[in-house]
């Protein structure tokens, strides 16, 4: 008796799942190569050189949260060769973009962005220690909506100031980052309302002409704890965008940035370092 291949049930399950096969594949390819959500930064800006993230990649490894020191409440003392550019008295050591006087908010001590704009010191300043003090004000949104200001060094190149406690969001622009470049390597913040401290050494760059030599390095202590240690810096801050050197200055005004949050400064001082 001849056996009835084409209608055996074996037969008939393979060509079932033969069927099928092209399905499975697919949506197997597509779990594989379909890209993770990312619900904290984005994805759709180029990456940046040498590594493999995005400008404000939203799935960059987190920070590791690390509590630092208790604050003190009270302003550290600015050495006795520090230039003391705000003393919670007087905003006549800043100015703005134009060259007007700052027009900051001032109370009990503080400075407060009220919308009038960023602030920049009358003096330039290029390899210098700085300390800069700053509290951010009750969260009432998330992410970079939250708490978000700057301290600009020779005026272009940015470390971030966020509410970063307890708020997630894309590594390099949390509280401490080289914005948009080079995220700290832990979380040192301090809840909101609490005073907080930066110390920042930084290096300019060095031009040959207008060709850059040397990028500019900086190191950052956020409370007191290290979260970038002699970082190149990539160029000039921007959004969304690779950075790039831009002009050959040797020096620049410290810049502080009005980002429509109510973020307090107090005690702000530099010490010029010599140029080496």
């Amino acid at each position: 008796m001849r056996v009835r291949v084409l209608s055996s049930p074996l037969f008939i399950f393979l060509r079932r799942v033969a069927a099928l096969l092209p399905a499975f594949v697919g949506a197997a390819i597509s779990f594989w190569w379909t890209p993770r959500r990312d619900t904290l930064g984005f994805q759709c800006t180029p990456l940046l050189p040498d590594i493999r993230f995005r400008v404000h990649d939203g799935l960059r490894p987190q920070p590791p949260i690390l509590s630092p020191p208790l604050a003190t409440g009270k302003p550290s003392p600015a050495p006795p060769d520090a230039i003391v550019l705000f003393d919670g008295t007087s905003l006549a050591n800043f100015c703005t973009a134009t060259g007007a006087p700052a027009r900051w908010s001032l109370q009990n001590g503080a400075a407060t962005p009220n919308g009038t704009g960023d602030i920049y010191s009358r003096q330039r300043f290029g390899d210098c220690e700085l300390h800069v003090e700053w509290a951010t004000p009750t969260p009432r949104l998330r992410g970079q909506g939250r708490g978000n200001s700057g301290v600009f060094l020779m005026e272009r190149y940015e470390i971030q100031i966020l509410d970063s406690w307890r708020n997630p969001t894309y590594p390099d622009g949390q509280a401490g980052s080289i914005y948009g470049q080079s995220p700290p390597t832990v979380n040192a913040s301090r809840p909101p309302g609490d005073w907080q401290t930066f110390d920042i050494r930084f290096i300019a760059p060095r031009f040959a002409g207008e060709r850059l030599r040397e990028p500019a390095y900086v190191s950052v202590w956020h409370n007191g704890v290290t979260v970038q240690k002699h970082v190149a810096i990539r160029g000039d801050t921007v959004y969304m965008a690779v950075p790039r050197y831009h002009g050959a200055a040797a020096t620049g005004a410290i810049r502080l940035q009005d980002h429509g949050n109510a973020v307090r400064f107090r005690n702000i001082w530099v010490r010029p370092l010599p140029r080496k």
